[in-house]
């Protein structure tokens, strides 16, 4: 597998993720290095978000993720590689 060759993460982060800017400082992260995909918070107080594109800019953005926004508290960060889905753009969910 080339660095070139997109790769789809699915991710879920735990912690203090909510009401700290988690979700916006990850779309502009992601907008910054080329990543596609969407952040969206859950009711179980988790964040969801899913990453494409190149390998290394998608692991740097899983990576990223271990820390997050700065006032975030990340206490676990999982994730599953799967089969790009052709996402574009990087959008925040409701």
């Amino acid at each position: 597998m080339s660095d070139d060759e997109r790769v789809h993460a699915h991710v879920f982060v735990s912690g203090r993720v909510q009401g700290v800017f988690y979700r916006a400082t990850t779309r502009d992260t992601a907008r910054e290095r080329g990543v596609d995909g969407w952040v969206k918070n859950l009711d179980d107080g988790r964040v969801e978000a899913v990453f494409e594109g190149r390998r290394d800019a998608v692991e740097g953005m899983v990576e990223w993720c271990h820390t997050g926004s700065p006032s975030a508290v990340v206490e676990d960060v999982a994730v599953e590689y799967g089969d790009p889905e052709g996402l574009t753009g990087f959008t925040v969910r409701r």
